[in-house]
């Protein structure tokens, strides 16, 4: 269960968002309202891919990753630039592990500036926030 300690230190920075046990979660929850839950997926699918080991799998892996959200009019195609795009689609045959980083930069830096500011004014935050608060979380020292 989400603790209002995990929760305020969500509104520090957007790093703590995305790295937290709960905060992808409900950040995507928030962001399929603004219809742009692509982006949230986007990114954690980029930090499952750096982790693999395997180029069978990395290779599969790239080529779903090409196919949901890189190449024109994929499914939940996300809004990366020209050059960005050119290079995943040159390294796509023999992907490495860093082939999506710099897509995965511009989409981190696109949800930090855009939709996060959005999300901490959000009723959404707020209303947890505050249900956290009333609930009177019993970790906050009794």
């Amino acid at each position: 269960r989400v603790s209002l300690e995990e929760v305020l230190q969500w509104s520090q920075s957007f790093e703590n968002l995305v790295t937290s046990k709960y905060g992808p979660m409900i950040y995507k929850t928030y962001l399929k309202t603004e219809h742009s839950d692509e982006n949230i997926e986007f990114w954690l699918a980029c930090e499952a891919y750096k982790k693999i080991t395997s180029q069978r799998k990395r290779i599969s892996m790239a080529r779903k990753l090409f196919t949901s959200y890189i190449q024109p009019q994929a499914p939940n195609e996300i809004n990366i630039d020209s050059p960005a795009r050119k290079a995943i689609i040159r390294n796509i045959q023999e992907p490495t592990q860093s082939c999506f980083d710099e897509a995965q930069r511009i989409i981190y830096r696109h949800m930090e500036r855009d939709s996060y500011p959005r999300f901490l004014e959000s009723q959404f935050y707020q209303k947890l926030k505050h249900s956290l608060q009333t609930n009177g979380n019993t970790s906050m020292g009794n």
